[in-house]
């Protein structure tokens, strides 16, 4: 399912440029355009669901899958290694959330301290 008028959707298919981090049939990641800290990337499904509200159990797999990619692909983007490094997931949901771009996105933000926000 692809929204025609849905920016990440527009990204996903190549239609606007972006900074991939990586991509495989489920997921497309990406550099955020206004990052809050040294790594700060996008995960999101290529399958387009508005928000977390919209997730049913079938889409289990495909969080779960996003979840497993988020560790691994933080170290890549220059994370430092759990304990005394990290990062954060970040889901917003629905406006009073914070979702800006209505299309299911986790953010993956990191890197040494102090960030700009969080």
């Amino acid at each position: 399912m692809h929204d025609p008028n849905c920016l990440f959707c527009k990204i996903i298919a190549g239609q606007i440029p972006s900074r991939k981090v990586y991509e495989d049939e489920q997921v497309y990641a990406f550099h955020d355009i206004q990052p809050w800290a040294p790594v700060h990337f996008l995960i999101v499904p290529r399958l387009h669901l508005h928000s977390m509200a919209a997730v049913t159990p079938e889409h289990a797999g495909l969080l779960g899958h996003m979840m497993q990619l988020a560790p691994r692909l933080a170290m890549e983007q220059g994370c430092n290694p759990y304990p005394d490094g990290g990062f954060r997931i970040v889901v917003n949901t629905g406006t009073e959330g914070g979702q800006e771009v209505h299309h299911l996105h986790m953010h993956v933000i990191g890197g040494p301290r102090p960030w700009r926000r969080g």
